[in-house]
């Protein structure tokens, strides 16, 4: 099992922040624009795990040279049920330098979009505060 995957799914946010590259840049299901920086990114997580519930990975996919993972999840939020997929790219430290992640149906991003724009103030003070 990926790191990742474990400190997801125990909801350690430390242990996410950990694995990230100072230079780590998300992409976001539902902005347009990639954030940069692991201050940014390890924000997002910690209110992607408050506004998702039921979170579970179902099935965990790797490269051979183990530089590349796709997660798959499922979760809920607000009421919608979602799928979606981590993709990780991790740079020659071992830490994860990109990560992409994709949510379906329109209706579960659209609730995902709203539940996430709610926590941005939030999210934006806690990158500050890094």
């Amino acid at each position: 099992m990926y790191p990742f995957r474990k400190a997801v799914e125990n909801r350690d946010p430390g242990a996410l922040e950990a694995l990230l590259a100072d230079d780590v840049v998300f992409t976001s299901p539902v902005a347009f624009k990639p954030y940069p920086g692991k201050a940014m990114t390890a924000a997002i997580l910690r209110g992607v795990m408050r506004v998702c519930e039921d979170f579970t990975y179902v099935r965990e996919i790797a490269n051979p040279d183990g530089r590349d993972h796709a997660l798959v999840f499922t979760a809920t939020v607000d009421g919608k049920r979602l799928q979606g997929c981590d993709f990780l790219h991790l740079d020659e430290e071992g830490k994860i330098d990109d990560l992409t992640v994709m949510v379906r149906p329109l209706s579960a991003a659209q609730a995902l979009a709203e539940a996430m724009g709610a926590q941005f103030d939030r999210i934006a003070r806690e990158a500050a505060g890094a």
